[in-house]
Parts: C-alpha cells; sequence; structure tokens
C-alpha cells in the first residue's frame, strides 16, 4: 500500500526539517516550500495528498494560498500548523478550505494524528482550541463580517506585498500588473478599511496574521 504524499509549506527551515524527521517515518514528503506563491506552483506538479502549511508566510499568506489552491479545484486536504491559536485564524482557514488545524506548541504526535484524520475524511482540531471553535460557532460570531473578507483576492495579495515593505513597482513585477494598477488597488484597500497611511496599512496586516514580525 503506497504512503500518503505530503508536501510542507512553512518559511522557517528549523520547522521544515524537524517536520521531516516527524513525518518521513508514515507519510512519503514529496516537497517543502516556503512562501504561498511558491506552493500554488509546486502543489500542481507534485499532487499531494495532504498539504501541511503554515498561515504566515511571505508573499502569499498560508490562508489565501489555500484559497486559491480550492478554487483552483485542488482536491489535497489541507492541514494547518500554526503558531495562531486566536478561533478568528481557526475560522478563516476552515472557510478557506482546510480540513485540520494545529497549533504548534502541541505535543508533535498530534500532527501526525490529524494527517491520518483528515486522509480519512474527517476534520481535526487541536484539543485546546476546539471548545474555544465551537463556543465561536454556537455564538454566531463566525457570520460577523471579517474586514479582510471586503477585500478581493487581489486587494488583499496587494496588502500583504505593501505591507512587507515593497514598493508599488515590485509588487506590480510580482503580481504581473501596472504600477498603475497597484496604486489603484491600494487606494481601495485603504478607502475600504478606513485606513489612512501605509503605517496603519501594515499595523493592519500583522493585526489580521497576513504578516508577522
Amino acid at each position: 500500500m503506497s504512503r500518503a504524499r505530503v508536501l510542507l509549506a512553512d518559511d522557517h527551515k528549523i520547522i521544515t526539517e524537524g517536520l521531516r524527521v516527524l513525518l518521513e517515518p508514515e507519510f512519503e514528503l514529496v516537497g517543502t516550500v516556503e512562501d504561498g506563491r511558491e506552493l500554488l506552483a509546486r502543489a500542481g506538479e507534485l499532487s499531494p495528498d495532504v498539504i501541511v502549511v503554515d498561515i504566515s508566510m511571505p508573499s502569499l499568506n498560508g490562508i489565501d494560498a489555500v484559497r486559491q489552491l480550492k478554487e483552483a479545484g485542488s482536491e489535497a486536504k489541507v492541514v494547518f500548523l500554526t503558531m495562531h491559536d486566536d478561533v478568528m485564524y481557526a475560522n478563516r482557514a476552515f472557510e478557506a478550505g482546510a480540513s485540520g488545524f494545529v497549533l504548534k506548541h502541541s505535543v508533535p504526535s498530534e500532527l501526525v494524528t490529524a494527517i491520518g484524520e483528515v486522509l480519512e475524511g474527517k476534520t481535526y482540531i487541536s484539543a485546546s482550541i476546539a471548545g474555544d471553535l465551537m463556543e465561536f460557532y454556537r455564538s454566531g460570531k463566525h457570520k460577523k463580517q471579517s474586514p479582510l473578507s471586503e477585500l478581493s483576492s487581489r486587494q488583499r495579495e496587494v496588502l500583504q506585498l505593501l505591507a512587507e515593505g515593497k514598493s508599488a513597482k515590485e509588487v506590480g513585477k510580482i503580481l504581473h500588473i501596472s504600477v498603475r494598477t497597484v496604486e489603484f488597488h491600494k487606494y481601495g484597500i485603504m478607502k475600504e478599511l478606513g485606513i489612512e497611511t501605509s503605517a496603519e496599512l501594515t499595523q493592519f496586516a500583522i493585526r489580521h496574521g497576513i504578516i508577522s514580525v
């Protein structure tokens, strides 16, 4: 019986090396990527059964990358492995198409368990956040729109790249759009979010886990 194929997405090499040691006895590791854009590029060619992905990654965060993969028809199961223990992140992860949500401070074996569960078509959530997430859903808080939901996929891409300190020219080159289009998106983002300065834009991105510091 062939082993399940797993793709790792995390920008910290020490993390991916540790995960490799943990997972290789159980699964076939088909590759590692360091940012969301590389994940989009490699997922199709590597055809993983499961993608283990962090939320905070450069260039394109894990949640938006997974959302784009799912919109493109990817059938890979997704398990988020993250330090973000706020239920808002878990909610956004599942909305994007995740099947599992594991906290990095959990015992290592929990990730192996989570991968096994999602391969069986189940949903897995770290026990330390599961209760809070269930209460979050019961209270109806998940129905309240996040400010991020008001932005288009392209606007969120532009927001992250600008918040990382890239110039409009650099953003345009990465996204294959004109500088004028980047500036148009920036204006739309700031208007939608009620933000007036680039510093506030960066603070918003940090606060919502789009970038990390």
